[in-house]
């Protein structure tokens, strides 16, 4: 159902008793509104939600709106400067017009941190708001501070601001995480360890149990993201856990608050289309859920719009307002969540630790119920006056029995779960010392071989010696052959010619002799 359709139904005096579980209502705004934008920051203060900032049509806001949810009127705040702390009053504006900035509430002060602005700085810039006295000026700030940006996210987590990604005024994208401690105003960056989210702007992140930091979401400059990464704030690891339940898509410039184990997703998109459905992430578990969606032109499923929690007469409601889907809106929406079901938490561990832990928790409730078993036989023998305090204690009981017996169940799947990692671990570690056998061995026939390597490139080198040295001597006897048969031939010539000239005189003589007679 689009709110558009159910905007009339709500009654200005007692809207908050109008409201249907999970159900977006916009309320009946009463007086003029603030200009539609997107892109800015939202916290909400004493049942009053103020909106600083953002973006329309290209061009920045500086105004600061406040809406009262009593009365449902919108009204404006003039700022005034610090004296002590504003650094700049040549500026006609106080607080220079910005947008995807981050706001976060501390003390009757509001913080402004990062953001897009004219204001030019190369390091990020916190801005402080008194709500009391309106005073506004810059807060200085020590340590390594990180480079200006905006679209980064900025959860408190006790007196410290953690701060992850965005994208500076170069278009370069980070995933790194910076820590503000508001008690000393001092900036240090985290080393994390494990593989980090990669590079992104425009996600949502928050914070779990005060220990894990989880990123959901977000765009690089191509590419959008439906991951969930989770930052462990004590041991300082990444993981990437896996998550069930109803598939989500890729998204950006979406808006998340957390309700006690819930946390609520809405809006963003992908540059093409909004996203019309209200996302539920069970923190304990991992779950994803859709408790309600809208129409995809519904200013709901916008991107840059932002959500907050309102407690109205002890019932806590969603509260969004802004945006833009083509069109910008100023309206402000309102839902009551459907209570849910919390676990203890029993995720981002190892499969060891968790066992442990689940370990742990099983035998604490065990020893708390037999302790409820004796209590529950104390009362029992106080007699009748108690009557109507033991048939609720019963009920408790009884409730309490079936709990223990899921938590044995538990317990003993835990048990059954340790001991099968038990088995995978030795296994491991055998096949782990096995082929720590066959790598020495390896390494072993390794260094024997270039040994023997060694030996033959010596006798190659040997041989070849041997074999230029043969060449000589081949060259040499080619020599002496030819010395050998010209000096044959020469012999030769010699000895025909003195068989010539022995013949000669032997004939002289022998006819001298016949002419004499």
């Amino acid at each position: 159902m689009g709110t558009e359709e159910i905007k009339k139904d709500v009654n200005g005096s007692n809207w908050q008793t109008d409201l249907a579980y999970d159900q977006w209502k916009a309320l009946p705004v009463s007086g003029p509104r603030p200009p539609a934008r997107y892109k800015h920051a939202a916290v909400v203060v004493d049942e009053k939600l103020y909106i600083i900032g953002g973006s329309r049509n290209g061009r920045h806001l500086s105004d600061v709106q406040v809406f009262d949810f009593r009365n449902l009127l919108w009204s404006n705040i003039k700022l005034k400067p610090n004296s002590d702390k504003f650094e700049d009053s040549g500026l006609q504006e106080v607080l220079p017009a910005i947008s995807a900035h981050n706001m976060v509430k501390w003390g009757n002060k509001i913080l402004l941190l990062g953001g897009n602005s004219k204001k030019l700085s190369d390091k990020i810039i916190v801005w402080v708001i008194d709500l009391e006295t309106h005073l506004c000026g810059i807060v200085e700030t020590s340590g390594k501070v990180p480079v200006a940006r905006g679209g980064q996210s900025t959860t408190l987590v006790g007196s410290r601001l953690i701060m992850f990604g965005g994208e500076d005024r170069s278009r370069r994208l980070w995933n790194d995480v910076n820590i503000l401690d508001l008690e000393t105003m001092t900036w240090d960056v985290v080393e994390a360890m494990q593989t980090p989210p990669a590079p992104r702007c425009d996600h949502t992140a928050a914070v779990h149990a005060e220990r894990y930091l989880q990123i959901f979401g977000g765009c690089s400059h191509d590419t959008f993201f439906n991951d969930l990464h989770v930052l462990d704030l004590q041991t300082m690891e990444w993981s990437q856990p896996q998550v069930q339940g109803e598939l989500v898509t890729p998204r950006a410039g979406h808006a998340g608050i957390t309700i006690d184990e819930n946390w609520y997703i809405v809006g963003g998109g992908d540059n093409k289309n909004g996203c019309p459905e209200t996302l539920v992430l069970n923190m304990s578990k991992l779950v994803w859920s859709v408790p309600t969606s809208v129409k995809h032109r519904d200013a709901l499923a916008s991107e840059g719009l932002s959500v907050c929690s309102v407690t109205i007469d002890g019932n806590k409601h969603l509260v969004a307002f802004g945006g833009y889907n083509g069109n910008y809106s100023n309206e402000v929406f309102v839902m009551m969540p459907k209570p849910r079901d919390s676990l203890q938490p029993k995720i981002f561990q190892s499969p060891a630790a968790a066992a442990a832990a689940a370990s742990v928790t099983a035998a604490y409730a065990l020893t708390k119920i037999d302790k409820l078993d004796f209590k529950t036989a104390e009362l029992n023998s106080k007699g009748a006056e108690n009557h109507h305090y033991e048939q609720d204690f019963t009920i408790d009981l009884e409730t309490l029995t079936e709990e223990k017996s899921v938590l044995e169940l538990s317990l003993s799947q835990v048990k059954t779960e340790n001991s099968r990692l038990g088995q995978e671990i030795e296994e491991v570690n055998n096949t782990h010392t096995e082929l720590s056998k066959e790598l020495h061995s390896v390494q072993g026939q390794l260094i024997a071989e270039r040994s023997r390597c060694f030996k033959l490139e010596a006798q190659i080198s040997e041989l070849q010696k041997k074999l230029e040295s043969v060449q000589s001597i081949e060259d040499e006897v080619q020599a002496l052959r030819g010395q050998k048969s010209a000096l044959e031939q020469d012999m030769e010539l010699a000895s025909s010619g003195q068989r010539q000239g022995s013949g000669g005189v032997w004939r002289w003589i022998a006819g001298g002799g016949g002419g004499d007679a």
